[in-house]
């Protein structure tokens, strides 16, 4: 059975930095493509970043609205992904997910994905 396990919910200041991380069972780890969702009000889920383990190079993607703040990584001797989240906005107040094999851009409800299988962790950026 596949497992993700996320960091607990967090509050920060505007301008404030936080990490969550994933703990992820269950599957081969190396050669996986990992990323994050939140899911910023009802009906609005989207793909925050994503790592590709799979191409040798764990090259990375990020959505334009957090480009240049947050940063994605892996530990795979921990299994573990993590996302470092800096500068960080009211805006990006939302519950994040990991997700394994992330391949929607959008969706209604990030818990409808079968990519997303953690239980989410909530992040809440006040001015």
């Amino acid at each position: 059975e596949v497992e993700l396990v996320e960091s607990g919910a967090v509050s920060v200041q505007a301008g404030g930095s936080l990490r969550l991380s994933c703990k992820v069972s269950g599957i081969s780890f190396p050669g996986r493509e990992l990323g994050w969702y939140r899911q910023l009000r009802r009906n609005e889920c989207e793909l925050v970043s994503t790592i590709n383990g799979a191409d040798g190079y764990g090259s990375t993607w990020y959505i334009d609205s957090v480009k240049g703040r947050f940063t994605i990584s892996q530990d795979t001797a921990k299994n573990t992904i993590y996302l470092e989240m800096n500068r960080l906005k009211p805006d990006d107040t939302a519950v994040y997910y990991c997700a394994i094999n992330p391949d929607v851009e959008e969706a209604d409800e990030c818990t409808d994905l079968r990519e997303v299988r953690g239980q989410g962790t909530q992040v809440t950026v006040s001015s």
